[in-house]
């Protein structure tokens, strides 16, 4: 039975992905969810260091290195980036 891994920031289930082989990573596993606040925040976080606004981290753990969490660089879609805003926008006005 394989062991459950989920995202910290959303709850939700990770997904197993294989890097490609010039990584040398193997099997990672990766939180795809486009709701999740880490990926969400981290679009606004990674453009104000001079990253492309199409970049963001996804959650992932790599099971070959005892289960570390890392960022995965990742594309945001437009219509993504759109949602990204408005959770920042959230965040900051709140009290």
């Amino acid at each position: 039975m394989s062991e459950h891994r989920t995202c910290p920031h959303c709850s939700i289930e990770l997904d197993s992905w294989i890097g490609p082989p010039e990584s040398m990573w193997g099997e990672i596993f990766v939180c795809n969810n486009n709701e999740c606040t880490y990926y969400l925040s981290s679009n606004d976080c990674l453009t104000e260091q001079g990253a492309k606004e199409s970049l963001a981290f996804r959650y992932a753990v790599d099971p070959m290195n005892d289960n570390k969490p890392f960022n995965l660089l990742s594309w945001m879609p437009p219509s993504i980036r759109e949602k990204a805003r408005e959770y920042m926008d959230s965040i900051d006005s709140t009290p």
